[in-house]
């Protein structure tokens, strides 16, 4: 069983949705974007989604751009992505990672290549934004027999018989974005995406997160009954832009506020 498959049944046991926390990998730099990683689990981070830095993160609002452009700046690579995975499975083998990002750098990388090497360094699924499921066989065969999830996306506009095909040969989870737009930019309609998650639900068994939007434990509270896990990011990743290197004592109690509301 995948460490995303454990999480969320151990989760399901106890009735609580998952907190799943964003940050940018290498923002601000990567000795201290480790350091706040390797303690996200122990503030309340149930899953990790680590941010592959690019240099044309279309689906990300100011403050993720922001961010990846910092850890550009300081030399972030995706092996430097990587190996920060790595590092972190020295001390936790347990709370899944999720690698989120664009495809382009993992095109550059080779997609069996960066799949072996995800795997070897601890990586449980994948988020690429642009890469539609028509066109991810290159990468989603590769990930399937390496045991990494293919975690794909739906939107408040996705209908049923788009629906189908996104959920076709999708694992891990889902993950819902809760507003049409870029990140960290607007707030979501909780009842509308809640009555959405519950139809979609009664098309696959696959968990169900949401993010885009949720910025507070009001906004994760607001969907806890309908998702099974909540995605925090923009929020999250601000606390750097404003601190730098004295955010993580910050980024650490906002995730445990989050937590708490969940």
């Amino acid at each position: 069983m995948s460490r995303l498959q454990t999480t969320f049944q151990s989760l399901q046991r106890k009735n609580r949705s998952a907190l799943i926390t964003y940050i940018a990998a290498g923002d601000p730099d990567q000795a201290v974007s480790q350091d706040i990683l390797n303690g996200l689990a122990d503030a309340g981070a149930d899953i990790i989604e680590l941010g592959m830095p690019f240099t044309d993160p279309m689906a990300d609002g100011p403050t993720i751009q922001a961010a990846t452009q910092r850890a550009l700046a300081g030399g972030m690579t995706m092996t430097n992505t990587l190996e920060m995975v790595r590092n972190f499975r020295v001390q936790n083998n347990e709370t899944p990672i999720v690698l989120m990002g664009y495809f382009n750098p993992v095109y550059r990388y080779g997609c069996e290549d960066f799949i072996r090497d995800a795997r070897d360094a601890g990586v449980d699924g994948l988020i690429i934004v642009d890469l539609p499921p028509e066109e991810d066989a290159e990468l989603a065969v590769h990930a399937k027999a390496a045991d990494i999830d293919m975690i794909r996306l739906v939107t408040p506009v996705t209908e049923d018989d788009r629906l189908a095909t996104v959920i076709e040969n999708a694992s891990g989870f889902l993950y819902y974005v809760s507003i049409t737009g870029v990140t960290g930019t607007a707030s979501a309609d909780t009842q509308a995406v809640s009555a959405h998650i519950r139809h979609i639900k009664t098309k696959t068994d696959l968990p169900i997160a949401v993010g885009f939007g949720i910025k507070t434990p009001e906004d994760a509270a607001a969907f806890k009954d309908a998702a099974d896990a909540i995605v925090v990011g923009s929020a999250l990743v601000s606390e750097i832009e404003d601190h730098a290197h004295g955010a993580k004592p910050r980024i650490y109690e906002k995730v445990g506020a989050l937590r708490g509301a969940l």
